[in-house]
């Protein structure tokens, strides 16, 4: 990242992609939100073997080796079982009651199970970066070498 040009994400919100691997693997979606994890990271304690600073204070790593991951419309759904909870109402009253029941809640896949599809081929590509004339980056199909546009 010497160069000082911005990094132009692989999968973003609004695009379509295909599930490579899990229960619904060859599935199509569409991305509703991309999730970073850039700044996680853990207080692990120095292997035993280590002396100084870091044995004694302990040191941080980060949690995940792949820190992004993307939820996906209708895939890798999971159930929530909510209990009915009583929460506080603005009068003292009447306090209003949660319902409860169970959830289907879209979970977080991986980056790396999913697979674009270039919306002009329709099929799922790998994605290339190329530089405008006007100095923008942008992502291009690896079949048919089409820009591919946001559409959210």
């Amino acid at each position: 990242m010497a160069t000082g040009r911005t990094r132009v994400p692989e999968i973003r919100k609004g695009d379509t992609v295909l599930l490579l691997s899990g229960k619904d693997a060859g599935k199509r979606g569409v991305v509703e939100r991309v999730i970073t994890n850039v700044g996680a990271i853990q207080r692990t304690t120095a292997a035993p073997g280590d002396a100084g600073r870091q044995a004694r204070r302990g040191f941080w790593k980060p949690v995940s080796s792949r820190p992004v991951s993307v939820v996906v419309e209708g895939l890798n759904i999971a159930k929530r079982h909510t209990k009915p909870r009583q929460t506080q109402g603005r009068t003292d009253r009447a306090p209003k009651v949660q319902q409860g029941g169970i959830l289907d809640i879209a979970k977080p896949v991986d980056v790396s199970k999913v697979m674009l599809i270039c919306p002009s081929c329709k099929e799922p590509t790998r994605i290339r970066h190329t530089v405008l004339e006007d100095g923008r980056r942008v992502r291009v199909c690896s079949h048919c070498g089409k820009a591919i546009e946001v559409t959210a």
